[in-house]
Order: structure tokens, then sequence, then C-alpha cells
């Protein structure tokens, strides 16, 4: 199944290697290149937990038109180390160009109906100095391939390596030798970049990591803490790097338990607290998310899934933590959970995640994982405009109550020795100036308010997006990072009765949801987990059971083209289930 829509003309690379031949900074270097030239391009990283050997790679996908979502399908593997993943080699068509060095793959590929078309890599580096050099004669040959000219991706090069001139230098012979053979290889193909195409400068490469650090910038954070953990360590190792830069206040901590109590104290203390993890992170932090719960602090909680139990697999994705964020700390209090379906949407619903904490003064979890993380391709420069500027906190009068309900049910938010009031706080239960308290009429006018502060945060819920025909019969349902990918299965199935229902907003749902479901004869979800934990969560809220499930939970993500199939044998009646 042919993963192109029409009207769109794009290619895919797969680059693979070990750990350590900067596969990566090739990536990174190339999607600038072809960006700033005019193309679209999309790249998801797939990658080894350690430091050197194994296989990494990395697929990017280039386009005359914005392409958003990971594709089974392989034009050109480029392998430089032998031991190709198996996940790999299962992806190999007859239409897949296999470009590698016969003399380091022996008979490896033997037995594939793939066309191999040799180069010679091994001696093509050893003049330039190193294998170190082979991902970038790779990349010569996919710029080669889509046509962009030649001088301006030197010109690139010299900004790339900017202030290390011999580093240039041989980045620009091993990528111009690549290029070359790039030329030869698309022989009377008509390229990709034509003149007509050069980027207007308005558009920007991001990932998942950095456009949420840069939404939590947007919506006033002012303090992060977290302990290393992927997929979440982007967010963290991101702000760090900027931190003088954006005004926030970074700490590496000891533990997590250690990231979050200190967030709920600098929330105490009138910042904007972020704290990022992984599921084995977040399950350590239930405590300090409860104490957040009865203090009623502002609190952003990231939490980057990644497939469990345990240390389960650290470096792949899945969505099979929604329950741990839905369920995550002692009692019942009221939180948010955002569930970004796109880098867009990480970086305005991050921005988003602060503004509902700091309103509502309760803790919210803003849910990606590995491969939203670890996803980037060109998108708009974000309107910040759009924001909600951050809100604005009042000194304290003498006769302060910490948790005397306003007209709306909150409570007036003071930060202490701003003002004349004290200002209490407590992990007990509690009365308004934040003494404990046992009283049991004290406990139900408390508790009734901290949990009636979710009506009103559903009263602005996000509603689901609907792509496709408004009058639907069949309904794929997702959330999260499966948004991008559904919807291009949907286009890649060419169904005039079917349409995809995705959600980023994920609790407390939106009540239009109901209407969408029942509008359906048949629903489908899809999701990234093996016990149809979003699913359940639709069931329990409007008692609507999916007629049909796809699941995923071997540690990778959805591709367009194995959705679609999987649609296609439901709604065909096959067993797709």
């Amino acid at each position: 199944m042919n993963s192109q829509i029409s009207g769109t003309r794009d290619l895919s690379f797969v680059l693979s290697g070990a750990a350590g031949l900067g596969i990566q900074t090739v990536e990174e270097f190339l999607c600038r290149v072809l960006c700033r030239a005019g193309l679209h391009v999309f790249a998801s990283r797939e990658y080894m937990s350690r430091v050197r050997g194994g296989n990494n790679s990395t697929e990017i996908r280039v386009g005359t038109k914005a392409v958003r979502a990971f594709s089974d399908r392989m034009d050109y593997l480029f392998p430089l180390t032998p031991g190709v993943r198996v996940n790999i080699r299962r992806r190999i068509s007859q239409a897949t160009k296999i470009v590698a060095d016969r003399g380091v793959f022996g008979g490896e590929f033997d037995g594939t109906e793939a066309p191999f078309v040799p180069i010679p890599l091994e001696d093509m580096t050893k003049e330039l100095g190193g294998k170190v050099y082979a991902a970038m004669v790779m990349a010569g040959v996919m710029i080669g391939r889509t046509g962009v000219p030649l001088p301006r991706v030197l010109e690139e090069i010299e900004h790339f390596f900017s202030g290390r001139a011999e580093v240039a230098k041989t980045n620009a012979d091993a990528c111009s030798l690549g290029y070359r053979f790039g030329v030869e290889l698309r022989g009377d193909s008509e390229p990709l970049y034509h003149d007509a195409m050069d980027s207007d400068g308005k558009k920007i490469l991001l990932d998942g990591s950095d456009a949420v650090a840069l939404g939590a910038v947007a919506g006033g954070c002012s303090f992060a803490a977290g302990y290393p953990m992927s997929p979440a360590t982007g967010v963290l190792t991101f702000l760090s790097a900027n931190a003088d830069r954006f005004h926030v206040a970074v700490e590496q901590v000891e533990d997590e338990p250690a990231a979050v109590n200190m967030a709920v104290g600098a929330s105490y203390a009138g910042a904007r607290p972020l704290v990022t993890t992984s599921g084995g992170g977040f399950a350590l932090m239930g405590e300090g998310i409860s104490l957040a719960g009865i203090m009623e602090a502002p609190l952003v909680v990231h939490l980057s899934q990644r497939p469990g139990p345990a240390t389960g697999m650290a470096t792949r994705t899945e969505q099979g933590d929604l329950d741990l964020a839905l369920y995550s700390g002692h009692g019942e209090f009221p939180r948010a959970i955002f569930a970004p379906g796109s880098v867009e949407s990480a970086f305005f619903l991050s921005a988003k995640a602060f503004d509902i904490a700091e309103r509502y003064q309760t803790p919210v979890i803003l849910l990606t994982d590995q491969y939203l993380m670890n996803t980037f391709y060109d998108v708009d420069i974000p309107d910040v405009s759009l924001l909600r500027p951050a809100g604005k906190i009042d000194p304290t009068p003498a006769d302060y109550r910490r948790y005397a309900p306003g007209a709306t049910g909150i409570s007036s938010r003071g930060v202490p020795g701003y003002g004349e009031g004290l200002v209490g706080a407590d992990s007990h239960e509690h009365d308004e100036e934040a003494h404990i308290s046992e009283e049991i009429d004290v406990r139900v006018s408390m508790n009734e308010k901290r949990l009636g502060k979710l009506d009103a945060i559903r009263q602005e819920a996000l509603p689901p997006v609907l792509f496709g025909p408004k009058d639907y019969d069949n309904l794929i349902v997702c959330f999260g990072s499966t948004m991008e990918i559904a919807r291009e299965s949907l286009a890649l199935l060419g169904r005039t009765d079917t349409a995809v229902l995705a959600f980023e907003q994920v609790h407390p749902l939106h009540e239009a949801t109901e209407a969408f479901l029942s509008a359906a004869t048949r629903v489908i979800v899809l999701e990234g987990n093996a016990t149809g934990q979003f699913e359940r969560l639709l069931r329990g809220t409007f008692g609507i059971r999916a007629h049909h499930s796809i699941r995923k939970y071997d540690g990778l993500q959805f591709s367009v083209e194995e959705t679609a199939r999987r649609v296609s044998e439901i709604l065909e009646g096959g067993a797709g289930a």
C-alpha cells in the first residue's frame, strides 16, 4: 500500500548504523538543509539503550507538501553497519533501493527482492579520515537525490560547523562525494526541489522535546526539576542549556520524589513549576502529586511514556501510562490531562497546562511519548499572541485566608512575604487558614471545594478534533501522538464513510464526545497499549462500548500503512482487531 497522498510527492529515506557514527547530527543537518530549501521534512528516530554499538536508525521523509507521520515505506535504505534490525528489514520491499557497501555487508541482504545499489563507502571514508564521515556521505546522496543545489548545501555546512573550519571542510568533501552519487542515483527522475520553492523563512524545525520546553517557557514556567529519564530528559536538558536566556531556574535532582516535592515548594513560593519524567519516575511522584492536590498548588508534570512495567524498554514508545496519569496520587483531587497529537500541539498545550494549573490551582499532566519526543518536522513559527498571559498574584491582606473560597469557589493565591497576611499550607486536611483540622464538616467542605474545580475545568475542555467527513459511518478514535498517523492513514484509505476523531485532552473529556461516538455505526479505538486504556475511559465516562480496537505494544509506533491496513481489515470484515 503506497503511503503517498494524492497531490504530494515525497521520498522516504532510512539511515541505519551503530551508535557513535553521528546519525543524529547528520539527521539534524540534512533536515535543516532540506527545510531551508523550501521542502517539507519529517524525521523520527529509533535508538537502542546503549552509548555505542547496536543499530540505530532514523526515518527522514521529504516532500513537496507537509509530511507529519511515520511511514513503513522505504524508498531508500542507507545502512552503514551490518546487523540491520529486524523491524527495518521487514519494511524492505521490491520498491526499496538498498544503498550500501557490498564489501561491508556481504550477503546480509541476499534473499530480499529489493535492488542493491553498491557504493564504495569504505574507500570514500578512508580518503576522508575515517568511518565517522560515512553518515555525511550518505546525507550527500540523499540531498543529491532530492535535487537541492550543491552550492547552497555547502553554505549550510559552513554555517552548521561554524568556527570549526577544518571539520567543516572535511564534512563538505564528504557531502560532495555523496551528492554526486545521489545525482547519478536520481537519473532521469524528476527532482523534488525546484527553484520556485525556496523557503520564506517562516518555518522552523521543531521536535517534541523542544516544543514542550518552549511551550513551558511561553506559559510562564520559572522553575523546572527532574531526574534524567528517557524519553523525558530532552526537556530538562533544553531548559538547562537555555536557563539564563529564559530566566528559568533548573534543577537536576537526586531522585524523582525530590523533583516533585521541590516543585511543590517552588509553587508555594510563587513560581510556575514544571517536573519532567517518564513512567517509572512518575510512579515515584504519586505522593508529591497528591500533596499538590491538597495544598492546591499549581503544578505541571510532563509524563513522557515508554513501555513498562519497570524499566521496560527505555528507548521505545507506548501509550501505556494513561491509567497511571488518571489515577496517580492517593485520595481524590482534580487534575487535567493533555495529550498532544503533534509537535505544534506540544508547544501550545504545554503553555496551556500552566494556564490551567495556575487558574485552578491544581496539578496538570502533559502526556507525551518517546515517538513524539523524538520526532521533528517543519512547522510555522508559533503565534504566541494566542497564549494567555501569566496570571498576576496580588499581595495578601492582613486577614488573608489561603483556602477561603472566592466568588468562583477558587481561593485567592498568595505568596509568603508578599503582603501582610500569612500564607499557610499543609499536607493534612485543613481549614480556610490552613490549620490542621479533623472536623467532619470542614473535611466535607474542603473536599467539595477542591473537587468542584473539575466541573469548571470540564467547561473549557478541548473538544476532540474530527478529520474526514461529518456524515461518517465509521469512526477511528485515537489520542495523543497517533493523531497525525491516523489522519494520514485516513487519506490513504480514501473512504468517504470513515473519519478520525482525535483527542488531545483526555481528562476531563469534552461533553461533545458522546455525540461524536453515538453518531457512528462502528467505533474503532486506536491506541498504543495492550489493554485498551483509552477505550475503557470512553466507556466508563459515556457508557459507549467500542465495536473494535486496534492496539500496538511492541515498543514501536504505529505506521501510516499498518493503521490503514488494520482499519481496512475491520471494515471489510477481516480479523484486524
